[in-house]
Formats: C-alpha cells, sequence, structure tokens
C-alpha cells in the first residue's frame, strides 16, 4: 500500500486521490496551492453574491436570504456565523435528523440555534424506515449510513425549492480539500450528479423502488427525492462552498466556536479518530 509522504493517507483513502513522482498525494498539492490565492479577491465575489441574492429576497419578499444544511457540528456553526454576523445574511437552517444521534451532538444543534438565534427547520425520518433503509443499504453496498448522507444532501435542497430560496450555502468542499479531485480555480458548485456519485453511492430512490428484491416503499423514501429539474431550474439554484472563498481552516475555525458560541467537544479520547472535534453529531 502506497501512502502520502506528507499526510500518510493511503492510496485507497478515496477513489479519486493520486500521487506524483515525489509520494505526495494530490490533495496534499491542493492545500499547498492556497497560500498562493488572492483570498481578499475570493471574499469580494462572496460579498457581490451575497449582495445579489439579498436584494433578490427582499424584491420577492422572502425573509430568508440564504439557505444552510446545518448538523450542529464545527462547521456548520461556523458557516452560520459568517453568514449572520460577518455579512449580514438571514439564513433559514436545515436539518436532517439520521437518528443515530449523540448526546453531543443533539446539544451542539440545539446550541446553534439557540446562540445564533436563526430559523430551523428539521426533518426527522421515522424509525422503521430508517431500520429497513439501513438493513437494504449495508446488504446492497456495505453502508449503514447512506440514508443520513442521503438525507443531508437532498431535504436541504428540496426546502430551498419548497421556501423559494436560491442560495444554498455549503461549508468545505471536501474533495477539493481533501482528495485534491478539482482544484481551487475550479470553483465547485453542489450539483445533483455530485450529490449522487459521491454521497449517494450512486443510486437515486429511484433506483432502489426499481428493484423487485427491495422491501422498501415511496413513504421510505421520501426526503431523498431530489426537485425535478424544471423546479430548480426555474429557482436558479445554486449551492455554493465557502471553502471556494475563503481561506477554510477548520482547527482554528473550531478554536473560535469552542470560545465564541459554547461548542462542545468530546469529553475525552475517541477510538475512531485522534481528535475531539469532528463528526460529534452521529454515533
Amino acid at each position: 500500500m502506497e501512502y502520502c509522504k506528507r499526510c500518510c493517507y493511503p492510496a485507497n483513502a478515496q477513489p479519486n486521490i493520486i500521487f506524483d513522482e515525489h509520494g505526495i498525494c494530490s490533495g496534499c498539492r491542493v492545500i499547498g496551492d492556497r497560500p498562493s490565492i488572492d483570498w481578499v479577491e475570493r471574499e469580494k465575489w462572496l460579498k457581490e453574491l451575497l449582495d445579489e441574492h439579498k436584494a433578490k429576497a427582499r424584491e420577492a419578499g422572502n425573509p430568508y436570504d440564504c439557505l444552510i444544511p446545518v448538523s450542529g457540528g464545527k462547521d456548520s456553526t461556523y458557516q452560520v456565523h459568517l453568514m449572520k454576523n460577518v455579512y449580514g445574511m438571514n439564513p433559514l437552517l436545515v436539518s436532517y435528523n439520521h437518528l443515530f444521534n449523540t448526546r453531543t451532538g443533539v446539544r451542539n444543534l440545539t446550541n446553534l440555534v439557540k446562540k445564533l438565534s436563526c430559523d430551523l427547520v428539521r426533518f426527522t425520518s421515522n424509525p422503521d424506515s430508517v431500520r429497513k433503509i439501513t438493513r437494504y443499504m449495508l446488504e446492497r453496498v456495505g453502508d449503514v449510513t447512506w440514508h443520513y448522507h442521503a438525507g443531508i444532501m437532498t431535504f436541504p435542497i428540496q426546502t430551498a425549492v419548497r421556501y423559494r430560496i436560491p442560495l444554498v450555502v455549503w461549508g468545505e468542499e471536501g474533495f477539493s480539500e481533501l482528495t485534491g479531485m478539482f482544484n481551487q480555480d475550479d470553483m465547485v458548485e453542489f450539483t445533483k450528479k455530485k450529490r449522487q456519485e459521491h454521497d449517494m453511492r450512486g443510486f437515486e430512490p429511484e433506483d432502489l423502488l426499481d428493484d423487485p428484491s427491495c422491501p422498501l416503499e415511496l413513504k421510505d423514501l421520501a426526503p431523498y427525492f431530489y426537485p425535478p429539474d424544471e423546479a430548480v431550474e426555474s429557482l436558479g439554484l445554486r449551492g455554493i462552498y465557502l471553502s471556494n472563498y475563503i481561506n477554510w481552516n477548520a482547527r482554528a475555525q473550531t478554536d473560535f466556536v469552542i470560545d465564541n458560541y459554547d461548542f462542545e467537544t468530546a469529553p475525552g479520547p475517541r477510538e475512531r479518530t485522534f481528535n475531539t472535534y469532528d463528526k460529534l453529531d452521529y454515533m
């Protein structure tokens, strides 16, 4: 097995990771290029984009300037801080409740809404459907969290269409930041295809219903159906990643939300990771 000589990522960590002749992975190369980016100019692009959507919201009589998918984790807390307290947006927060919650995760989501005083729409899947989906997708693709990723990547888009909010604000573009699948000049945005290929193991809910051996029903898969193309296009829906516009630094941002918003980390050592602040919202 080949490992990156800089970050120690293995070659099989992601299907899109590659190594150069020096044994450095594509993710490290993308991160290494970040200091050369004009982040002041990138922030100007962001401000112009946000001002445009503020004006659209006022013209449409919509109280919400943007929509932010949140889990209550460190990244979503920082995203909401930026949008509301730095750029003066009024976001609608949207969360998908996958039922694999931790006490710390529930506490941090409640804390986020309280400290930053935002409206929140939360969808909770019923336990019977979650059990059926989890068992089926474990057998089909070896993933017990398919419903979680499908939910958080789809229900916010359903909500954006329902509330007529054309701007969805995500945090880190992970396939650039972590594996170097894209570089910073690509300015990757959220799409239905990106969500399907990378977060939903290539499966749409329609694919599951078409399988005669699948025990799932339409009611089990309700939060995972992407809105029709016509609805998305008529709204002019865009999903942007803040890491394309600001110099994203997860560690520094975590320290900020701990100090300023009482973000709670894990109480002690954890089996699956060396840090105490990442992936706190699910078991």
